[in-house]
């Protein structure tokens, strides 16, 4: 069994299921995955990643706000982060961090919101899902400075081994999405290599960066079956040991989703 553990269920393209949730679920179901964490970057989506987790039984999900949903004066409360945290299929705190790529003006804010969701996290013992691009510093630092005792997971990481290295030996776990697919990302690869069998996780990020063979594509939580096999042969395992794995991984760091325990 695969664990889609980041996508965004409420904002798929859902065209190649006629508009149906239901049959883009289920065509990801028939090729193994079994769970799938819904992924929330603002206020204004937490009810909806919500009530798909309400919805079902196999889809947990996690509320903040993404570094690029972030409004000056607007940013998030502890308070409601905290109370929103209180549902329980919240099982993750995210995505939050860092992108100075695309607003590297905001750093200041996005370093503020990220403390915020750190300080959540401190509160509430549950794990925080970053997001970081061209931030590596900035990142590390500030999760040093909130060392928290529960790990993390730093998303579709695209970084170096060096700061893959550095999140490993805080605790933090390496998901990574289709990007590892692409033929420019080399250096990718090589982390992906690397990174040791118990801190794996895969993701689609669906509906955004499909993977070979599906680039150019919306993409779907069915896809991850295709990140999985790509690892699984880069690493030199078979598909079901890397599958197994990263379910356990998954279970690991996210104790309260409702993964099933068999396939």
């Amino acid at each position: 069994m695969l664990v889609d553990s980041h996508c965004h269920l409420d904002r798929l393209d859902l065209t190649a299921h006629d508009g149906s949730l239901d049959a883009a679920l289920q065509a990801a179901r028939q090729r193994g995955v079994g769970h799938f964490l819904c992924i929330g970057v603002s206020a204004d989506n937490a009810a909806a990643v919500k009530a798909l987790a309400e919805r079902y039984d196999d889809v947990d999900c996690s509320v903040g706000v993404h570094p690029l949903d972030l409004e000056p004066g607007a940013e998030p409360a502890l308070d409601w982060l905290v109370g929103e945290l209180a549902h329980p299929q919240v099982v993750a705190i995210g995505e939050t961090g860092l992108d100075y790529h695309y607003e590297p003006e905001a750093a200041q804010l996005q370093q503020q919101s990220f403390r915020l969701h750190l300080e959540a996290a401190r509160i509430t013992g549950k794990p925080v899902i970053i997001h970081t691009r061209a931030a590596r510093l900035d990142t590390l630092a500030l999760l040093r400075e909130a060392d928290l005792p529960q790990a993390g997971v730093l998303h579709c990481f695209t970084e170096d081994w060096e700061m893959a290295r550095a999140a490993l030996d805080m605790g933090y776990y390496i998901s990574l999405s289709g990007i590892v697919t692409f033929r420019n990302a080399e250096a990718l690869r090589e982390v992906a290599r690397q990174v040791p069998a118990d801190r794996l996780l895969v993701e689609t990020d669906s509906p955004y960066l499909a993977p070979i063979p599906h680039r150019g594509k919306p993409n779907l939580p069915e896809y991850v079956r295709d990140v999985a096999e790509f690892l699984a042969r880069l690493r030199g395992v078979g598909f079901d040991e890397l599958a197994a794995q990263t379910t356990a991984n998954f279970r690991r760091l996210f104790p309260l989703a409702r993964v099933r325990a068999t396939p």
